[in-house]
């Protein structure tokens, strides 16, 4: 999302860094390259106005001036007050206490992505504990009823529809959760224009009528400025008390997630990453700070890593290795657990300095199902045997997985060259931790 804003601003970083002495000439020169950065990712003019005034008045103070390093300074102060723009502190959803029924609702624009972000938030919160039922209110959208019941089902949560008025259903619905002993509630509702009065007041009658615990504003990343214009009508006329973006995976250039907190006085609470109903995250504004900046994020990589990593299973591939006994059985393991984590790119770019990195690089998001169908297509003996793959092995690999016998012999050269790399580890000093084996793939020069 933050792509195009990142390059830019790496750059002027990169320039103030080599400053031996802070002006008020460079400081200047620098707020402008950041100006026309934010401007450029359609940061709302207002927010980008009252933050540069804070960057500048900060850059200029004592502190500043008598450092021994102010290039460094002036890094941290823009960091901050980036972090500040974002909300500042992350601030977790809240539950209602002891045994109090948790609402939560979900109000925006259509197609922002609600239907699909009330699935995501009953599968995450379920896997911590929570019993989450869905109700279905949105009775405006044709087949978004639809929609909701078919996702409750893929994931085996409770959907409550019902006719008549979305007050009736929910008041309904929330009277089903508590017989079924549910203590988590999402509420799904109609996607509206803000500039619709009879809509707004709609919504605005559902959310007195049954006093949600959280009411989150679902925002399409995408459409940029509209996103926040719409947003701080809701907040005057239905009131937010937090906001979810989604899409955040596309090319949005990132001013939504830039403005909206500044604008609404709402903070961003969760970021849509993709399509899966585990692709919702919650957001961290000094971990995007660092991001937008080029620093990475390595706690959240490793976050992502102890969720999708079986830690045990983890453990007996380090000591396969260590005895050089990993075979393609483990490699298709390692590649189902990475693509839990993620795409490729999005991985890649927490870790700090790899946006530099990544530039000429082309990584094909379609290599690890390539790689996966090859390794389907052995018989076990060849998984666990692959020296044994001579050239009409290859050929009925190749055809089997709908792959060249290029492609085929390049993944059984990558996992050669690993084994060997692993060999060498066995070597006195040269001991360590093992990342994934599976990570290189997909990643080649670009043209």
């Amino acid at each position: 999302m933050f792509s195009e804003l990142t390059e830019r601003l790496e750059g002027v970083i990169k320039n103030v860094r080599g400053q031996g002495k802070i002006s008020e000439s460079n400081v200047r020169d620098t707020l402008k390259d950041v100006r026309r950065a934010l401007l450029e990712a359609d940061v709302n003019y207002k927010v980008v106005k009252e933050f540069l005034d804070e960057v500048q008045s900060e850059s200029l103070g004592e502190n500043v001036l008598r450092s021994v390093t102010p290039g460094q300074q002036i890094v941290k102060i823009i960091h901050d007050k980036l972090v500040g723009l974002l909300g500042g502190q992350h601030r977790p959803v809240r539950f209602e206490k002891s045994s109090a029924l948790t609402i939560w609702m979900l109000i925006g624009l259509q197609g922002s992505g609600k239907t699909t972000t009330c699935a995501k938030l009953a599968s995450q919160f379920r896997k911590a504990g929570r019993r989450p039922h869905l109700v279905a209110c949105d009775l405006a959208r044709p087949a978004a009823v639809e929609q909701l019941q078919r996702l409750g089902r893929e994931l085996g949560i409770p959907v409550h529809t019902g006719s008549g008025s979305p007050i009736a259903v929910a008041q309904d619905s929330l009277r089903a959760a508590t017989d079924a002993h549910g203590d988590l509630v999402i509420v799904d509702t109609a996607g509206r224009l803000h500039v619709d009065d009879t809509l707004m007041n709609e919504v605005a009658e559902l959310k007195s009528a049954i006093m949600p615990t959280e009411c989150f504003y679902v925002a399409d990343a995408m459409t940029g400025q509209d996103a926040v214009t719409s947003a701080s009508e809701f907040a005057r006329r239905v009131g937010i008390d937090g906001v979810i973006l989604t899409k955040a995976d596309g090319d949005a250039r990132g001013g939504a997630a830039l403005s909206v907190v500044g604008v609404t006085g709402a903070p961003i609470l969760f970021v849509g990453v993709g399509e899966k109903t585990a692709d919702l995250e919650p957001f961290h504004p000094d971990r995007m700070a660092s991001r937008i900046l080029g620093m990475g994020d390595v706690v959240g990589l490793v976050e992502k890593v102890q969720n999708a990593v079986d830690q045990h299973q983890a453990a007996k591939w380090e000591d396969k290795l260590r005895r050089a006994e990993f075979d393609f059985e483990d490699f298709l393991e390692q590649l189902r657990q990475l693509r839990k984590m993620g795409s490729m790119e999005s991985l890649l770019g927490m870790i700090p300095g790899m946006g530099k990195q990544l530039k000429g690089l082309s990584i094909d998001e379609g290599a690890q199902n390539r790689a996966e169908a090859i390794v389907l297509s052995m018989t076990p003996d060849e998984r666990r045997r692959p020296e044994i793959i001579n050239g009409s092995r290859r050929q009925r690999i190749a055809r089997g997985s709908g792959n060249s016998i290029q492609d085929v012999n390049r993944l059984l050269k990558q996992f050669s060259m690993m084994q060997k790399m692993m060999k060498n580890m066995q070597k006195p000093g040269r001991r360590g931790k093992f990342a994934f084996p599976a990570m290189p793939l997909g990643m080649r020069p670009g043209a």
